[in-house]
């Protein structure tokens, strides 16, 4: 009996607790009302071209070394060369492939019926995500963007990839 008075005395003393409180109480932030999340700049629907030396032209105009999007024009005639969202260089397109399997894939109606339930998981957890301040959740593209230099015809070809379609251009040094 000795033991057992004792023992609850020890345990209900105010800074000595083997178990937690009953309701925890978080501390600190809260998941989704940090700043990064708030305020953060939304990721770009282009994607990103590294520049890694000067390109000139005939004209002795030059694009600095850099990371840039890489915009298609929406007849995709030409791409759009933008740093910090402001174009810098318009560039002509010389040819442009649709991925035609891929489109029937995402029009096959047991597919369409998957992404309608995955469109409804999504929708609720956006809900979540807003009520903590969060951004809500996209959906991925596959994006990509590369250059290359071709000594046999003196120019830059640049490589563009989102989605279904695929696209190559030209700089003429």
């Amino acid at each position: 009996m000795l033991e057992g008075a004792f023992a609850d005395r020890v345990l209900m003393h105010p800074t000595i607790r083997p178990y937690p409180q009953q309701p925890q109480e978080t501390s600190g932030v809260t998941l989704g009302s940090k700043s990064i999340y708030r305020y953060s700049i939304e990721e770009s629907d282009y994607p990103t071209l590294i520049i890694a030396d000067y390109l000139f032209d005939g004209e002795m105009d030059f694009i600095p070394p850099g990371h840039y999007e890489l915009a298609l024009s929406d007849d995709w005639k030409f791409f759009i060369l933008l740093q910090s969202k402001q174009p810098i260089a318009i560039i002509p397109v010389i040819k442009v492939e649709e991925d035609l399997s891929e489109r029937d894939r995402l029009n096959d109606p047991e597919n369409k019926k998957r992404l309608k339930k995955e469109k409804k998981e999504r929708e609720k957890i956006n809900e979540k995500r807003a009520k903590v301040g969060m951004p809500p959740d996209k959906d991925d593209i596959y994006m990509e963007a590369s250059i290359e230099y071709v000594k046999d015809g003196n120019y830059y070809r640049i490589k563009y990839v989102r989605g279904i379609i695929k696209a190559w251009g030209v700089i003429k040094r």
